[in-house]
């Protein structure tokens, strides 16, 4: 891990712990217990040399002293961004934890995204207890819904400070947490003890310092099945061509993680790694190849791949509620060349296109998720009764990390194009580099 002088992986508390911790536990955590943030003995031995200690983070976990008093906590929780397999675990581990572990039992549920702290769009609150809870985990979404786009911070903070909010924890992504960071820095200029915790959801694995996000493995499972399909259309036809979008606006893990999963793949795109359609080193041709030896092929796209080619179409940059440059359809673009291109040939082309994106998001989270949420939830709750805030949940080098947000942040999680992960993908499908 390079050295770099903003990283800052200190993370804020409101005040003292003072009050026993009512957990009924051996195991508590001190702040001064941290992991390591690059573990490689070449780092070690380089930051060795330097003044200072190595960059490391704050272990998460249970304290033995904790900040608020928990007969006099109320804490809510919202949802926000898109759907991401294992979100009602979380809310369920975040509610049974507060309720069973710390006695907090006026818990408030705030529909529909960050829309739910905005007075004007008159959603109504959700009373949450175990009971209300107790079976949310088996169903896909957010039984508190979801909602994208930024709100006013000011009436925010004014709506957790009328009803007495003390911790608000945070589902959700990039953006949600920038809103979180922006909540806990007005509620610090007005003195007001709230802690914000985030829990971080992105289905693109997108978080920097955070090795994985929850879901991730339920909607790579279920991605790997539209393969899978998308292979049997491409057998099932002369020279069938199966194509598959896969979610991913800036990183393709989940078509990379995807493509590893099956023996199916033939071709990888992902937003990291530009490719061209013309060329000796184009699509077209190495397709060409591939239908004359073999007779069909699937190819697995990153949503957020291909931009560059479809430059002219996407003029003017439109966004979306969240601010996000409104991506083209690299599926429907891909279908349509691949057509024309076979079609001006006259070869015979069969080509399928499978967007399953919608359908991977909602499904309910894997055994390995909902262990992962579960852990994630337990944390989170730590850290708020502790008095952390403007900070999030996370894992690195399997340990479960506190770190403030600002890191999760900090930049982009991506594929690197030189890094052991590509390298797979590339022994795996056998495509070559794919451009000039």
């Amino acid at each position: 891990m390079t050295n770099n002088n903003n990283y800052d992986f200190n993370v804020e508390s409101l005040g003292k712990c003072t009050v026993n911790s009512p957990l009924d536990i051996i195991y508590f955590v001190d702040d001064d217990n941290r992991i390591l943030l690059d573990a490689s003995l070449k780092a070690y031995r380089a930051e060795c040399k330097k003044k200072g200690e190595p960059w490391s983070m704050e272990i998460a976990g249970p304290r033995k002293k904790i900040y608020f008093d928990p007969s006099k906590t109320k804490a809510a929780i919202v949802t926000c961004g898109g759907l991401c397999p294992g979100i009602n675990d979380v809310i369920r581990g975040i509610v049974n934890v507060l309720w069973y572990g710390y006695g907090v039992h006026n818990i408030t549920g705030f529909k529909y995204g960050f829309q739910g702290l905005v007075p004007e769009y008159r959603h109504e609150t959700v009373e949450l207890k175990p009971e209300v809870v107790k079976t949310i985990h088996q169903s896909g979404g957010s039984m508190l819904s979801s909602s994208r786009g930024p709100q006013d911070t000011g009436a925010m903070v004014d709506a957790l400070e009328r009803m007495n909010i003390n911790i608000l924890f945070a589902i959700g992504g990039d953006g949600t947490q920038r809103a979180a960071l922006e909540i806990h820095e007005e509620a610090k200029k007005r003195n007001i003890n709230l802690a914000v915790v985030g829990i971080p959801k992105t289905i693109d694995n997108d978080l920097c310092f955070i090795e994985k996000s929850f879901g991730f493995e339920s909607a790579f499972s279920a991605a790997v099945d539209a393969v899978r399909g998308a292979h049997q259309e491409a057998e099932g036809a002369p020279n069938g061509v199966g194509i598959v979008k896969l979610m991913g606006r800036h990183s393709g893990f989940i078509a990379t993680t995807a493509t590893l999963a099956t023996s199916d793949v033939n071709f990888c795109l992902i937003p990291e790694v530009p490719f061209q359609l013309e060329g000796p080193q184009g699509l077209f041709l190495a397709l060409e190849e591939r239908l004359n030896r073999r007779k069909h092929a699937v190819i697995v796209v990153a949503e957020g791949a291909g931009q560059e080619l479809m430059r002219k179409e996407a003029a003017g940059k439109q966004t979306d509620a969240s601010g996000n440059v409104a991506l083209k359809d690299i599926g429907v673009f891909l279908k349509k060349r691949i057509d024309e291109h076979f079609k001006q040939m006259k070869f015979e082309a069969n080509v399928k296109y499978i967007d399953p994106s919608y359908i991977i998001r909602s499904v309910p989270a894997n055994p390995t998720d909902s262990v992962y949420c579960m852990q994630l939830a337990q944390n989170s709750v730590h850290a708020a009764m502790a008095g952390k805030s403007g900070m999030v949940v996370g894992e690195w080098n399997n340990t479960f990390t506190n770190i403030p947000i600002a890191m999760a942040i900090y930049r982009r999680n991506q594929v690197d194009p030189d890094g052991p992960l590509w390298l797979n993908v590339l022994e795996a499908t056998g495509q070559g580099k794919l451009h000039d």
